[in-house]
């Protein structure tokens, strides 16, 4: 069987540090998923709702969130191994216990969701994959957003952030015309200014991209 196209590059740059380390060894088993196809709410039953952070780098969006919303289970994935250690830092840190974190590929976790499972999703600054021979490699491909269309429920958030003019128009012509999933804009403030409840992370900061954030805001169709 063919493996899926990879959407990351390295998966580890630094040696960890000793702390680091530890929290990877120790904590990152406490906190994962099982394998094979699982109901997030049988890790947490108390929880309301169950968010998903796809790719959250250092984990401080990630962090803010589970500690704003103790009555959620806040899932997050991302391959990079330092920023899952320093996720780790920032959930030991601040004695969250509603959250959970995967080392590994987000399209292989939502596939394995149940149907209606997630209430909200945050795709925030994914690898951009500026040339064009490497857009095969960005998240935002049709087959991944319609199986996070199955995995979200009816009313279902979808937050998408880019700061590369280029992604957000890639994003918009592959959500254009689906009855999954709708765009919320309005106008263009909507695009122009994050959510209420977002965090500015310290990779956002370091405007990396050819523009200013580009906030693409979906929600899931009732069909």
């Amino acid at each position: 069987m063919d493996r899926p196209v990879r959407t990351y590059g390295r998966i580890k740059t630094r040696t960890l540090k000793p702390r680091q380390a530890v929290l990877v060894d120790e904590l990152l088993p406490r906190l994962g998923v099982p394998d094979g196809p699982f109901d997030p709410k049988t890790l947490a039953p108390q929880a309301r709702e169950v968010w998903l952070e796809i790719g959250f780098g250092g984990g401080e969006h990630l962090a803010a969130q589970a500690a704003r919303n103790p009555d959620l289970l806040v899932i997050g994935v991302e391959p990079f191994l330092n920023g899952v250690a320093s996720a780790l830092r920032h959930v030991d840190e601040a004695g969250l216990a509603n959250v959970r974190i995967v080392q590994g590929d987000a399209r292989d976790i939502v596939s394995r969701l149940p149907d209606a499972s997630l209430s909200r999703v945050f795709i925030l600054f994914p690898d951009p994959w500026p040339k064009t021979r490497h857009h095969k490699r960005r998240i935002m491909q049709p087959d991944f957003i319609t199986d996070l269309g199955r995995a979200a429920r009816a009313g279902a958030r979808l937050g998408f952030a880019t700061d590369w003019r280029d992604y957000a128009a890639w994003t918009l012509e592959r959500m254009a015309g689906r009855t999954d999933w709708a765009w919320t804009a309005e106008s263009a403030a909507h695009w122009r200014n994050p959510p209420p409840d977002h965090v500015t992370t310290r990779y956002e900061q370091k405007a990396l991209g050819d523009t200013a954030p580009i906030f693409l805001n979906f929600v899931r169709s009732i069909s």
